[in-house]
């Protein structure tokens, strides 16, 4: 979708590289990605986070139990990489894999890792997160449902600034939409009328869970096209100290493409 926009001239713009957490083999989702990236002639950089954490905690082990058996001694760098967490070791060796390419903009999208320090530090990155700006944190599993206990009226899907701490970067670009209304409060209503525990109650909260992913699932493409789309244009920017600004310079608390993507649901927008 970001290739055909930037192929059209929608968006200003060139994908520099992609950047996949999985190697192909491991997955028929992240398979059938990688295909699509090849398939664009875009330079693709693979690495499991899955392999690369089963051989570090391995490789952990081993030399910790043959130091501490007085077999092989390690030095004070060794001993440092082993004693830190396999992910800040991991983005260390995505950093090298791509030091080639020079960004001006990193897009996370079902990246379900943590970034560390280093790499925020390095890159401007902005993650897709299923939920407005103060909404509930997690994965999208745990926002809808975080919803439906709070009795939340509205929810939206946002791209933040990528920071260490799981879903609180800056918000950059958001759009919200109502879960009231039609069709939402047919169940909404079932779920007060029904026990939580009955099938028929379960069965409420499920109809009403999987509406709430459609709703959001179906803007979080054109969320990514707009927001990049917005940057291009300089609507939007991060300045040198991690902060979000328009066009003026001004610091904002994102920026509201609610009447945009609604327009592009509804197939009138991009």
């Amino acid at each position: 979708m970001v290739n055909d926009s930037i192929k059209r001239g929608q968006i200003k713009a060139e994908l520099a590289f992609v950047f996949c957490s999985r190697d192909a083999g491991e997955a028929e989702e992240s398979d059938l990605f990688i295909k699509l990236v090849n398939s664009y002639r875009i330079p693709l950089v693979c690495f499991s986070y899955q392999k690369f954490k089963a051989e570090f905690e391995r490789l952990r082990k081993s030399y910790l139990e043959q130091s501490e058996s007085h077999q092989i001694p390690l030095s004070k760098a060794v001993r440092s990489m082993l004693k830190q967490p396999w992910r800040q070791e991991y983005d260390r060796r995505v950093i090298a894999k791509v030091e080639g390419f020079h960004p001006d903009l990193c897009v996370l999208a079902g990246y379900m890792l943590i970034t560390g320090q280093e790499m925020c530090q390095r890159y401007n990155m902005i993650n897709l997160h299923p939920a407005a700006p103060g909404g509930p944190a997690g994965t999208w599993q745990e926002v809808i449902r975080q919803l439906i206990d709070s009795e939340a009226k509205e929810t939206g899907v946002m791209m933040h600034l990528v920071t260490p701490e799981l879903d609180k970067g800056p918000p950059v670009a958001y759009c919200t939409f109502s879960i009231r209304g039609e069709p939402f409060d047919e169940y909404w209503q079932a779920i007060k009328k029904l026990p939580p525990a009955s099938p028929q109650g379960k069965e409420a909260r499920e109809s009403l869970f999987k509406l709430i992913r459609k709703h959001g699932l179906t803007r979080e493409f054109p969320l990514i096209v707009a927001t990049l789309k917005a940057f291009s244009q300089g609507k939007i920017r991060i300045t040198k100290d991690k902060k979000v600004v328009d066009a003026e310079g001004r610091l904002i608390k994102g920026y509201n493409l609610t009447d945009e993507i609604d327009k592009i649901v509804k197939g009138e927008g991009l």
